[in-house]
């Protein structure tokens, strides 16, 4: 039913804990395949995601990992961040009633404080993106990344959390 793609850059052990979050997903059925998408690791990223049953994708971004996609949803996700054990109950619930695209909400320790709510521009992926492959597919002929897929997309808030992956520098 639904497709996870991830599209990282050396940050392995990011990887390995979203991937860890999924497993109750992949139990209950609600996770068809995971894509990884990689943008030019050079450290042991297609270990992690070859071991882990995934399917490793070195060239070609995250629209040839949409375009491979089985699902006719699509989850697409940070490396790092860690979804909470309802989520795929709230995944199925939305997708059930609506097309339009979908965030987790953030889980309380992970909040922006004050000033960086004020003063920063959120990643626009920080919180996940459940999206139909046609929208993501449209959304895709442009934008060169998730990231650019996710930002300035109107979406709905999701009940499953969100734990939210540190920015990378």
């Amino acid at each position: 039913m639904l497709t996870v793609l991830i599209e990282t850059k050396n940050d392995e052990e990011g990887l390995a804990r979203t991937l860890a979050s999924l497993i109750g997903g992949a139990v209950e059925g609600v996770v068809r395949e995971v894509i990884v998408c990689d943008r030019g690791s050079t450290d042991q990223t297609h270990y992690v995601a070859e071991h882990a049953g995934c399917t490793y994708l070195a060239t070609g971004g995250i629209a040839a990992g949409i375009r491979q996609a089985k699902g006719e949803w699509l989850l697409l996700l940070e490396p790092g961040a860690r979804l909470s054990e309802d989520w795929s109950d709230s995944v199925v619930m939305h997708v059930a009633k609506s097309t339009m695209p979908a965030r987790f909400s953030r889980a309380k320790g992970s909040r922006r404080p004050f000033f960086a709510r004020a003063f920063s521009r959120p990643r626009a992926l920080a919180e996940g993106l459940v999206i139909t492959k046609r929208q993501a597919t449209s959304l895709s002929r442009t934008a060169t990344s998730a990231e650019a897929i996710a930002r300035g997309l109107a979406s709905r808030r999701l009940e499953g959390e969100i734990v939210v992956a540190p920015k990378k520098t």
